[in-house]
């Protein structure tokens, strides 16, 4: 009788969305994280897809929460996965989206939010990956 294979599990895997959203003169939007992971760190606006929403609902949910901004979500741009607490996996999903209304304002996830150039992004301190995958996906500011 032979030993049953023993696999390592799978990390539970968690629906995240993010917001590629730019203003005129091409500066990317980031909020400052006001929760783990990544306290005091900058990233794109976003969060977990809550049961029941599709991902341009959530991104669009998540950009007003975060920012005071209402966006028209566009295009998959791309798809990232980071490491979760608890042993779980984010599945990240990055989308372009065109803000049309609301004010900017940090929202209840975030301790800032602002529009950046370029420059600007490369000196603020920003979550694991954030900058390489931008620069990958063809998607920096400026």
């Amino acid at each position: 009788m032979e030993e049953p294979l023993e696999f390592p599990s799978r990390p539970q895997r968690v629906d995240c969305v993010g917001a590629l959203v730019y203003d005129e003169q091409h500066r990317l939007l980031v909020i400052q994280r006001a929760n783990e992971p990544g306290r005091g760190l900058w990233s794109l606006p976003g969060g977990r897809v809550e049961p029941g929403e599709d991902d341009p609902t959530a991104v669009a949910r998540e950009v007003a929460e975060e920012t005071g901004l209402t966006v028209e979500v566009g295009d998959l741009v791309g798809e990232v996965e980071r490491d979760a607490p608890n042993g779980r996996l984010y599945v990240i999903r990055d989308y372009q989206a065109e803000p049309v209304g609301g004010t900017l304002t940090a929202g209840d996830d975030a301790l800032d939010a602002r529009f950046v150039s370029r420059e600007e992004f490369e000196n603020l301190p920003t979550t694991t990956l954030l900058a390489s995958t931008l620069a990958q996906w063809n998607a920096l500011p400026g």
